[in-house]
């Protein structure tokens, strides 16, 4: 295989997929509320959230060690409930040339399901592939759910 690759993995969730799609669409701060193992702080280093442009600033715990993020909102798909986003710099830098993260909720009648796809391009071929990382936005997904339902329970 090359260096540019994509892993994709879909969850079922049982909370309000449209509640999951507007905290990653507009309220990626309160992430750290509902995933604190995983994801201890969000600012809004750029921009405004919700809006396309605007640079979000990361601190999360992967593989055991503390990391950052800044990603840029590259897209925002209210039809098909998705958000991209595009790492500009932090930690996945030093293994990655360009990488990319879109979190899209099927809503249909009760079934929610969440589509992770990580899009990116190794710096060389010595880098594994972010299956890891795949495995955390999965973690960070059923922690977001938990959340929900212990709170409308």
């Amino acid at each position: 295989m090359g260096l540019s690759g994509k892993l994709v993995s879909q969850i079922d969730i049982k909370s309000d997929g449209d509640v999951f799609h507007e905290i990653f669409r507009e309220r990626p701060h309160h992430i750290s509320d509902m995933s604190p193992a995983h994801i201890q702080n969000c600012d809004l280093h750029d921009g405004e959230w919700g809006t396309v442009g605007s640079i979000i600033y990361f601190n999360y715990t992967h593989d055991g060690k503390e990391r950052v993020a800044k990603e840029i909102i590259e897209a925002i798909d209210e039809e098909n409930k998705s958000v991209t986003f595009k790492v500009i710099e932090g930690d996945l830098m030093e293994l990655y040339k360009t990488f990319k993260l879109i979190v899209h909720v099927d809503t249909s009648g009760e079934d929610n399901l969440v589509t992770w796809t990580l899009e990116y391009e190794k710096l060389n071929e010595d880098v594994p592939d972010p299956h890891t990382l795949m495995e955390f936005c999965l973690k960070v997904t059923k922690d977001i759910e938990s959340h929900h339902l212990t709170a409308n329970a």
